[in-house]
């Protein structure tokens, strides 16, 4: 069990059978009145938001998230194979699950898939990918502009903004939190 008083940002609870995330919280005490626990969470399963207050002394049980590292084997048109490290066992994924991490995910490389009572529910890429430009305008030469940046897709089909000094068949370091080109590939 959790008290409300140890909310923090990041700490899972079940609230009606249902896992959520604390995504802000402030302890709020009033000159008169008891002392209470604003918090702004969210549904870990169906992505909605909330916000409400609680007494300090309010109890939830803990949400246990299971974290694992798995390999992205295939997609077979409908469905996104994975594949634990350890057991060797796979697990299939639907569009919506996988929606985020795979524009950044090629075939063999390592994900994190986050798992609520054995069912998976959320598919990270790494946070940082090298991923190599397979399409894009060419730079026009003497546009030396800073800050000009153009349309390109990456290997995995994401497309991102780049400098426009970029070309094709360059390797590009992505930020996969925010789709932002960090720089060339070392």
């Amino acid at each position: 069990m959790i008290y409300a008083s140890d909310f923090r940002k990041g700490v899972t609870f079940d609230i009606n059978g249902d896992p959520h995330v604390v995504i802000d919280f402030q302890h709020v005490k009033p000159g008169k009145g008891a002392a209470f626990v604003r918090t702004k969470y969210k549904n870990i399963l169906t992505g909605a938001t909330r916000e409400e207050a609680f007494n300090p002394d309010d109890k939830f049980p803990k949400a246990h998230i299971e974290t694992k590292q798995m390999q992205y084997l295939y997609n077979d048109g409908e469905l996104y194979y994975f594949m634990d490290q350890e057991t060797f066992d796979q697990v299939a994924l639907n569009q919506e699950q996988v929606e985020e991490a795979i524009k950044f995910l090629r075939e063999n490389d390592i994900a994190t898939i986050k798992f609520y009572k054995g069912s998976a529910f959320l598919v990270e890429a790494p946070n940082f990918v090298n991923l190599k430009v397979i399409e894009t305008e060419p730079g026009v030469k003497g546009n030396t502009a800073t800050n000009v940046t153009k349309a390109a897709t990456v290997e995995t089909g994401a497309v991102i903004q780049v400098p426009i000094f970029i070309e094709e068949g360059e390797m590009v370091q992505i930020d996969t939190r925010s789709g932002e080109y960090l720089g060339r590939a070392k």
